[in-house]
């Protein structure tokens, strides 16, 4: 594949190669059979993923304070059946077939995009780390020539079979250090997908509400947007209960960027906030979003 180097095959990546295949044969599993398995694999993940089921519950603590214990050991049951469901997106997002998930896809607000373009603009959309994200950008690319930015997999071999299996219908995957060429194609009109909702060590970070508590969020939106004049329009997509998706591309944030990049960040925090809390079961809340505080000694 175009602008891939060959793989790498040292003694070290075979254990990798073999859980890849391992992967590869479950992407190739019928939709139904991982549909009725995925939430038992969720509840097999819950019980033995302990590190991982208290970050989650903490962070349904602090973000859904107005729920009491047994609403939120609900919402916990019912994320980890959605991360059971969504290993299999991935997969099959990745290394699969497109069909039958392709089937009845409700899609909206193309034409805020098209607005968008139609003015010279390019666009970025940007979305929050739901369990649909893969099956959801995959689908989203029968529509409209999609690249998008991600942070890389630290084992090489998994680097480069993910990024192949993306880039079947990606235009470009750019990793999170590549802004230039990023810049280079939003300056050309381009869409470009991010989900900056994520703490991460690199990047220019600052805290802003999110869930009402103080979250170091990346300051990347209002950067690229100022750099290169895209519209900025949040993204929403989910799985419903019949199976099929649904994706969404909200209106543009108005007047977005200012001079401000602390209450641009704010601004995007409160629109990935806004879709959540339409599908928090499908939210990834496994990852530490809250480990960085204010004041501490890792700001």
């Amino acid at each position: 594949m175009a602008g891939l180097p060959p793989p790498p095959m040292s003694p070290r990546t075979w254990p990798t190669w073999l859980l890849i295949g391992f992967g590869w044969t479950l992407a190739r599993w019928p939709w139904w059979l991982q549909r009725a398995v995925g939430p038992r694999l969720g509840d097999l993940l819950r019980l033995t993923l302990r590190s991982r089921r208290r970050v989650a519950a903490g962070n349904l603590e602090r973000c859904f304070p107005e729920l009491d214990d047994g609403a939120r050991a609900a919402l916990l049951r019912e994320n980890f059946r959605s991360l059971g469901i969504g290993v299999f997106e991935f997969l099959r997002a990745w290394w699969g077939r497109l069909a039958p998930i392709d089937q009845g896809v409700e899609f909206s607000g193309l034409e805020h995009l098209e607005a968008a373009r139609a003015q010279g603009r390019g666009v970025m959309l940007v979305s929050a780390h739901f369990m649909t994200l893969e099956a959801s950008l995959r689908l989203l690319c029968t529509r409209i020539d999609l690249a998008a930015m991600y942070r890389p997999h630290a084992q090489p071999a998994l680097e480069w079979a993910v990024k192949r299996g993306r880039l079947r219908h990606a235009v470009a995957m750019f990793a999170r250090d590549e802004l230039r060429p990023a810049v280079k194609h939003l300056k050309g009109g381009g869409v470009l997908w991010f989900a900056p909702d994520q703490e991460t060590r690199r990047g220019d970070s600052v805290f802003v509400p999110f869930f009402g508590q103080p979250a170091w969020s990346l300051t990347s939106t209002h950067q690229l947007a100022r750099l290169t004049g895209a519209a900025v329009l949040p993204l929403f997509h989910e799985r419903l209960p019949d199976g099929r998706y649904r994706i969404q591309i909200l209106p543009p944030l108005p007047d977005f960027p200012t001079k401000d990049p602390v209450a641009d960040t704010a601004r995007v925090m409160a629109a990935l906030e806004a879709v959540i809390r339409r599908r928090p079961e499908q939210y990834l809340w496994l990852h530490q979003r809250f480990k960085r505080r204010p004041g501490s000694s890792n700001e």
